[in-house]
C-alpha cells in the first residue's frame, strides 16, 4: 500500500545532480519536438546575428575602396529584421512549451500529494508542500524550456564567433581565446555556489509558507489569544531568513556576471591596442579590426546567455530536487490488495453491515513514542451501535484510523469482513465506510459539493433525504442559494453544530456498510443531540455504527459499549451491565449524572 520515505531536505550533494538532470530530461522529452523547433529558430537567429559583423566589416572596406554600398545595406537591414523575428518567435515557442511542461509536472505532483499517507501529511509542513507545487515548479519552467536549449545555442554562437575571429586575425584570436578560458574557469567555480544558495533560498521560502499556513489555519485562535505580534514576529523572522538566502543567490549571480564580462572588457582593451598597432604596421586592415571588435561585442550576448543559462540550470536542478522529493514520500496505492469483494458487495439492493474485529492490536505512532494501543480486542458485527468510551488519550479515535487504513497496526490484526485491513484495496475498503471526523471538516465550496463529496452521483432526492435526516432543512432554507450556497473556507459561515450535521449527512449519503462517528454530537445542543442520537439509532438498524463518545448520554442505548483505558479494553457490555461491573464506567456515568438512579 505504500513506499518508504526519505529525508525531508532536498539533496545538496553534487553527486545527486545527475539524477536531477535525468528527471529534467524526463519532464522535457515529451515536448521535445516543439522545443527543438524553438531552439532551431533561436539558433538561426543567432547565426543571422553572427553574420551581421561580417557584413558591417564588408561595408567599411567598401567605403574605404569607394565601392557602392546599396546591396550591402539592404542585406544588413534584412539580416537585422530576420534575426530579430527569429529570436522573438523561437523563445516564444519555448516559453509556451515550458508552461505545458509545468502543467504536466503540477498534475503529477498534485496526484502524488493527494495520495500521500495520513502519517506523512501529519509529519510534513503543508506550507512547504504548497511551495513545492507553486514556487518550485515555476522555477523549473524556465530551465525545462529555454535554459538548456538557450545554453547550447549560446555555446554554438561562442564557437562560431571564435571561429570567425580566428579567420579574421589569428593573433587577436589568441587574446580572445584566453578570455574565453578565464570565463570557463569562473563558471566552473561560481555555478555550484549558485546551486547551493538557491536550494537554501527555496527551503527558506517553504518554511515561511509553513509558518503562514499555521497562522491562517488557527486564525481565530491567534486573534483570541492576542498572539498577532508573536505570529508577525515569527513570519518576519522567516521573511528575513528568506530575504538573506535570496540576497546570497543574487550576490553569486551578480558575481558570476561581473567575472564573466570583466575578461571580455579587458580583452576589448587589449584587442583595441594590439589591433591598432597591427593596423599601423599594415598587418591588418581597419575594416578587419572593426569587424573583429564588432564580433567581440557580439559575443557578449552569447556569454550573457550562457551565464544566465548556467545560473538558471542550478536553480532548476534545486527545484527538481525539491519536487522529486515528493516522489519518495510514503504514498498510498488505492488499488492494491488481495481481498476480493464478496457477493454482497456486488449484489443489488441494500448491502449488509460490515463486521469489524480487533485482535490483540498494538499500535504506536513512532518507535520512540509510547504505545497508543496495548492488545486491543473487540468485535463489532452486524447491524447495531457500538460505542467506544473512556478517558482522553485512551486510543478511541486511533481505532478509526486503523479501520480506515490511515495507519498500519504495529502488532495484532484489524479485520473488516474477516479480511485484514492491509489485504484490502484501500479504495474498496473505504468505499464501504462513512466517516465523520472529530472536528467535522467542511471544505470550501458549496453546501451541495460538501454533501456529495463521497457520493458524487447522488440524486437530488437522495440529497434531500439526508438533509432532512440530519436536521439540516431549516438551515438550507435560510441560506440565500439553498444547497448551492458557498460555505466559505473550512465552512466558516456555518456554526460548529451545523458543520457536524453536514459531516454526518455527507457520511449517510454514501449509504455505508460501516459508519464511524467520532464525537459526532459534541457541538450540538440538547435538542439536536437528541435528534442526532435518533439518527444514529435509525442508521444502526441498517448498518454497523461505531461511535466515539465522551458524552455518555449519546450512547446509553448502544448495543455494546467498549470501555478503553490506557490503550487497553477494560470492559465490554451494555450501559446497565457496565454500571454494575466496571468502576471506571460507573465513575464516568456518575460525573455526567447518568447513574441508574437518575
Amino acid at each position: 500500500m505504500s513506499t518508504t520515505a526519505p529525508p525531508e531536505q532536498a539533496p545538496s550533494d553534487p553527486a545527486e545532480r545527475p539524477a536531477s538532470i535525468r528527471r529534467l530530461w524526463f519532464y522535457a522529452r515529451s515536448h521535445l519536438r516543439i522545443l527543438l523547433v524553438g531552439g532551431v529558430l533561436t539558433f538561426l537567429g543567432g547565426i543571422v546575428g553572427l553574420v551581421q559583423p561580417l557584413i558591417a566589416m564588408s561595408i567599411i572596406e567598401a567605403l574605404g575602396a569607394g565601392d557602392p554600398l546599396g546591396d550591402l545595406l539592404w542585406i544588413l537591414s534584412g539580416a537585422v529584421l530576420v534575426g530579430a523575428a527569429l529570436e522573438a518567435f523561437g523563445p516564444y515557442l519555448m516559453q509556451r512549451t515550458g508552461q505545458n511542461i509545468i502543467l504536466t509536472v503540477r498534475r503529477r505532483l498534485v496526484s502524488q500529494l493527494v495520495h500521500l499517507t495520513v502519517a506523512e501529511v501529519d509529519r510534513l509542513k503543508s506550507g512547504d508542500l504548497v511551495s513545492r507545487l507553486t514556487s518550485d515548479t515555476n522555477l523549473l519552467r524556465t530551465v525545462a524550456s529555454t535554459t538548456v536549449i538557450g545554453g547550447f545555442t549560446a555555446i554554438f554562437m561562442l564557437i562560431g564567433g571564435l571561429a570567425v575571429m580566428a579567420w579574421i586575425d589569428i593573433v587577436l584570436f589568441g587574446v580572445t581565446l584566453a578570455m574565453a578560458a578565464v570565463v570557463t574557469v569562473v563558471m566552473l567555480v561560481v555555478m555550484p555556489r549558485i546551486g547551493a544558495a538557491t536550494r537554501e533560498s527555496q527551503t527558506a521560502l517553504g518554511d515561511m509558507g509553513a509558518i503562514l499556513e499555521r497562522a491562517l489555519g488557527a486564525f481565530r485562535t491567534v486573534k483570541a489569544s492576542g498572539a498577532e505580534d508573536r505570529e508577525i514576529a515569527s513570519l518576519d523572522q522567516a521573511a528575513v531568513e528568506a530575504r538573506d538566502k535570496g540576497v546570497t543567490v543574487a550576490v553569486w549571480e551578480a558575481l558570476a556576471g561581473v567575472l564573466a564580462f570583466l575578461p571580455v572588457n579587458i580583452a576589448f582593451l587589449v584587442v583595441l591596442g594590439l589591433g591598432g598597432a597591427r593596423v599601423a604596421d599594415g598587418a591588418m586592415t581597419i575594416g578587419s579590426l572593426i569587424g573583429f571588435l564588432l564580433m567581440l561585442f557580439y559575443l557578449m550576448g552569447p556569454i550573457g546567455s550562457l551565464v544566465q543559462a548556467l545560473s538558471q540550470l542550478q536553480t532548476g536542478l534545486a527545484a527538481v530536487a525539491r519536487v522529486e522529493q515528493v516522489d519518495h514520500l510514503e504514498s498510498e496505492d488505492l488499488s492494491v490488495g488481495t481481498a476480493s469483494p464478496t457477493a454482497s458487495l456486488t449484489s443489488a439492493g441494500p448491502l449488509p453491515a460490515a463486521q469489524v474485529e480487533f485482535d490483540r492490536v498494538e499500535f504506536r505512532y513512532e518507535d520512540d513514542l509510547a504505545p497508543v494501543h496495548r492488545g486491543v480486542t473487540f468485535t463489532a458485527s452486524g447491524t447495531g451501535l457500538t460505542a467506544l468510551v473512556g478517558p482522553s488519550g485512551a486510543g478511541k479515535t486511533t481505532i478509526f484510523s486503523l479501520i480506515e487504513g490511515f495507519y498500519p497496526a504495529t502488532a495484532g490484526e484489524v479485520r473488516v469482513e474477516g479480511v485484514a485491513v492491509q489485504d484490502w484495496s484501500l479504495r474498496e475498503l473505504r468505499s464501504m465506510i462513512g466517516y465523520v471526523e472529530q472536528d467535522a471538516p467542511v471544505l470550501s465550496g458549496s453546501l451541495r459539493d460538501n454533501l456529495t463529496l463521497a457520493a458524487p452521483h447522488a440524486t437530488d432526492e437522495d440529497v434531500a433525504a439526508v438533509v432532512a435526516q440530519a436536521r439540516l432543512s431549516e438551515m438550507v432554507a435560510r441560506l440565500p442559494d439553498g444547497l448551492d450556497s458557498a460555505v466559505g473556507p473550512r465552512g466558516v459561515t456555518l456554526s460548529g453544530g451545523e458543520r457536524q450535521r453536514v459531516a454526518i449527512a455527507r457520511a449517510l449519503l454514501r449509504r455505508p456498510r460501516l459508519l464511524l462517528l467520532d464525537e459526532a454530537t459534541s457541538q450540538l445542543d440538547a435538542a439536536n443531540e437528541a435528534a442526532l442520537r435518533q439518527v444514529m439509532l435509525e442508521a444502526a438498524e441498517r448498518t454497523n455504527v461505531i461511535v466515539v463518545a465522551h458524552r455518555l448520554s449519546t450512547v446509553t442505548s448502544a448495543d455494546q459499549i467498549v470501555v478503553l483505558d490506557a490503550g487497553r479494553v477494560r470492559a465490554v457490555g451494555t450501559h446497565a451491565e457496565l454500571l454494575r461491573a466496571d468502576g471506571l464506567y460507573r465513575d464516568l456515568a456518575t460525573e455526567q449524572l447518568l447513574t441508574a438512579e437518575n
